[in-house]
């Protein structure tokens, strides 16, 4: 969304007037503002939770959630966590074979998790709210929500188990330096007088931080989120994601239509990445999330089952597609390398590793 601040529907829609339209219904299509047309219709199939009043309301327990709507997925140690709609959490310990549900207190859609050890997490969604664990994710807490907002957050970094940032709908950016006992407004940090819509936070090693957002919004901290600097984006459509690789100061973030960018020196420069189907020329389908394996490989997804991997520190990339065409969320691999993938139909699981989809594109 940046005149002053225009959605990233194609609908020509001001933020205020999107604000009434959807916001206040609290519905999943807030989701679909970060991940615009490539995931809303993923977003679209979650169902609006019930007003929560007062009375503190679970997640229901339904052997569905497994095939139900996932946003992220993520280890805690060598356990997996995945989060989606109606406050759904699972895990599992046995490589993503069988999943156990979590009990949560909400019913809102959940669009991001991090852990920063195999006991302490948290995860973030709709009604600005913010979970944490301390099992690993068997159990969570409410640790901060914000009704007036009527916006989600949208991703989640923890520096340690007690520094972390999250970042949302309308430029929001909020700190904790207690674990999230309390959290603090920070969004003035940011030059972002537009109030464009932030949706990642990533690391990049030995150098700082990243944020991207709506419209080509890129921000980075040298100092892990005490200042920020807004860059010169490479692209004027939204940016949905941002991945550092194992390379010191080096980035890669993507976005709609295929759009992906490198940067070598924490930003200050970016390199078009070209990703070609094969035998159909330049991918053209939105791309919305990725992980950094343990082996240094990187794996983006996105809209129409796209999965692009990269041996080489993101210079080039190899294309697949699943069969089932069902868009994509984000990805994480099991202990053997074989990914995981998690979005529309849940989480599913590839029978191949991301250096055999190289090899075999």
């Amino acid at each position: 969304m940046s005149e002053p601040v225009v959605r990233r529907t194609n609908a020509g829609l001001r933020a205020d007037a999107f604000r009434v339209s959807a916001f206040n219904f609290h519905s999943p299509l807030a989701r679909a503002l970060s991940l615009c047309g490539m995931i809303s219709a993923l977003a679209l199939l979650a169902t609006p939770a019930m007003a929560q009043g007062d009375e503190l309301q679970y997640a229901l327990e339904s052997p569905k959630a497994v095939s139900s709507l996932a946003l992220d997925i993520v280890h805690a140690g060598a356990r997996l966590v995945t989060v989606g709609e109606r406050g759904h959490i699972l895990f599992s310990d046995d490589n993503g074979v069988n999943w156990v549900q979590a009990r949560v207190p909400t019913r809102q859609l959940l669009t991001a998790a991090t852990f920063v050890d195999d006991h302490y997490g948290w995860v973030v969604g709709h009604d600005a709210q913010i979970l944490a664990t301390r099992d690993g994710g068997a159990t969570w807490q409410k640790q901060f929500e914000d009704l007036e907002r009527e916006a989600p957050l949208l991703d989640v970094w923890f520096e340690n188990r007690q520094h972390g940032l999250a970042v949302g709908a309308y430029g929001a950016l909020l700190e904790t330096h207690d674990g999230g006992q309390s959290w603090e407004d920070v969004s003035d940090r940011l030059d972002n007088d537009d109030a464009q819509h932030l949706n990642a936070i990533a690391a990049v090693k030995n150098a700082g931080l990243v944020i991207v957002g709506e419209m080509g919004a890129l921000f980075r901290s040298a100092d892990w989120g005490e200042t920020w600097e807004r860059l010169e984006s490479p692209y004027d459509g939204s940016l949905f994601g941002a991945l550092g690789t194992q390379q010191a100061n080096t980035v890669v973030i993507y976005g709609l239509r295929g759009h992906l960018y490198r940067s070598t020196d924490f930003g200050a420069n970016w390199k078009s990445v070209q990703v070609n189907v094969p035998g159909n020329g330049s991918l053209e389908f939105g791309l919305s999330g990725g992980s950094l394996l343990t082996d240094g490989t990187l794996v983006i997804v996105g809209h129409g089952g796209s999965v692009l991997v990269s041996q080489n520190d993101g210079r080039s990339f190899s294309v697949f597609n699943r069969p089932d065409r069902q868009s994509l969320s984000a990805v994480s691999a099991d202990q053997n390398g074989r990914l995981l993938l998690v979005g529309q139909g849940g989480i599913h699981r590839s029978g191949s590793t991301a250096a055999q989809l190289a090899e075999h594109h």
